[in-house]
């Protein structure tokens, strides 16, 4: 494919009139040049028919914890960004600096989580970072700005008056701060973004706001008092009309809760893609290893039905909901594929077939900041999906890719598996990672790691 192309006869979808159009699209050097009156002429382009065809902006998944072993992935399943929320920025350097027609997404990524002690997922590493005391927040967050983060992420084990200095902090670099308080014990929802908090991934936080005797932790009599199975609209409502106030926006990755309350008839869908994952080993290792722990499963599981209608009456409110997975956390959320399973749990739980489309397209890319993504206009990023069916007839039809077009260049789902780097490649920038980091870092950790990657 050259260049310089116009997309012909397909429909379009247009958010101003929220339904699709017959549009044709010029596309040059990456971007939408035009959107062109159908049949008009453009000179030296070339013309490519997709009459019957159905065009989206690229999706983007709000909450991923991205590697470069299934980058790819992402893009074959119509993923043309990712907010990475939890990582290192370093180890990502590869996929964030990628050009624009890259067969990987874009990616929108903080640093290391920052939590307190004992941290949620263990020891310091290059992927988190407990603190106790506030020298330790300011400089790691000017670590991470200096880096390149683009928010920073707080876990729910830091104390309130780390997790206050956090937000003034990142309020210096004017960055937004996400925080996930699944785990937390002390700090809820509320109390978070009355401190400046903004982000509320899996929607956390909030059922503390709710039941201040409850937590992960609370006795099996707590967890019985609270009516997960048939939530207190009522109750729900209350706490989200005060977190209104603050602005706040939820990601509520409900797959994540969906995939453990389905167990062991979770979503698999027949797909070119979930055949290509299962040939990744460690994805399937890893959750294979957590789906045989059933009992660990379960207190996710059991929060399912309410994680959904928080965000539904959230949203009701006029909150901001947008789409996003925790993929590959939990178990079976398939990279990219996923995102089309969050999109469908949208709509079974009242949301309009539009209305998810925009929380993983331009609702997305507007909560983060980026105008350049996310819709199709002229001047916009040329990322796009082009689908055999019409998705606001049935959202399912968001998974009946043709093809998807990433920066202007154009490619078949077989294309992008292609792509798909071996494990020698993957470990060998692992260790080159760990090394290089440590060199920057100098932390206690790093004796440890580096056995464990040798």
């Amino acid at each position: 494919m050259t260049q310089h192309y116009v997309i012909r006869g397909a429909q379009v979808l247009d958010f101003d009139i929220g339904d699709f159009s017959r549009q044709d699209l010029e596309i040059k050097d990456g971007e939408i040049k035009t959107i062109l009156d159908p049949g008009k002429s453009v000179s030296d382009a070339e013309s490519v028919n997709f009459q019957g065809h159905y065009i989206i902006p690229g999706l983007i998944d709000m909450h991923v914890h991205i590697k470069e072993g299934y980058a790819p992935y992402f893009v074959a399943a119509g993923m043309t960004a990712v907010r990475n929320t939890g990582g290192n920025v370093h180890e990502l350097d590869a996929l964030i600096q990628a050009k624009n027609d890259a067969p990987t997404p874009h990616v929108f990524s903080t640093d290391r989580i920052i939590d307190g002690t004992p941290g949620l997922w263990g020891d310091t590493s290059p992927w988190n970072l407990n603190v106790t005391n506030e020298e330790e927040v300011t400089r790691e967050i000017e670590r991470q700005v200096k880096a390149g983060a683009k928010f920073i992420k707080v876990y729910g084990r830091l104390p309130e008056q780390l997790m206050v200095h956090a937000v003034n902090e990142a309020r210096r670099f004017s960055l937004d701060v996400s925080c996930d308080l699944v785990h937390s014990n002390d700090v809820d929802a509320l109390s978070a973004a009355k401190w400046g908090v903004k982000w509320f991934e899996h929607a956390s936080g909030i059922i503390q706001s709710i039941y201040s005797n409850w937590s992960m932790s609370a006795e099996q009599s707590k967890w019985d008092l609270i009516p997960f199975h048939q939530p207190d609209e009522e109750a729900i409502r209350d706490t989200c009309e005060k977190l209104l106030e603050y602005d706040a926006i939820l990601c509520p990755t409900m797959i994540l809760f969906d995939q453990m309350n389905g167990y062991p008839n979770y979503w698999k869908p027949e797909h070119t893609l979930i055949q290509a994952i299962e040939n990744n080993s460690n994805l399937m290792n890893q959750w294979q290893a957590i789906s045989q722990h059933e009992a660990a499963l379960k207190p996710l599981a059991t929060q399912s039905k309410m994680n959904q209608r928080i965000a539904k009456v959230y949203a009701d409110l006029g909150g901001k909901v947008v789409a996003g997975t925790d993929t590959p956390a939990g178990i079976y959320t398939w990279p990219g594929l996923a995102l089309h399973r969050e999109l469908e749990l949208f709509v079974e739980n009242g949301f309009s077939p539009l209305t998810a489309l925009r929380a993983a397209t331009v609702d997305a890319a507007d909560s983060i900041g980026l105008r350049h993504i996310g819709s199709i206009q002229s001047e916009n990023q040329a990322d796009l999906v082009i689908l055999n069916a019409n998705p606001l007839e049935n959202i399912k039809h968001t998974k009946d890719i043709r093809y998807v077009i990433k920066g202007g260049r154009m490619y078949s789902q077989q294309e992008v598996f292609n792509e798909v780097p071996d494990d020698e490649e993957v470990f060998t920038n692992l260790r080159r990672f760990i090394n290089s980091f440590n060199e920057e870092v100098n932390e206690d950790w790093y004796e440890d790691m580096i056995k464990e990657f040798s």
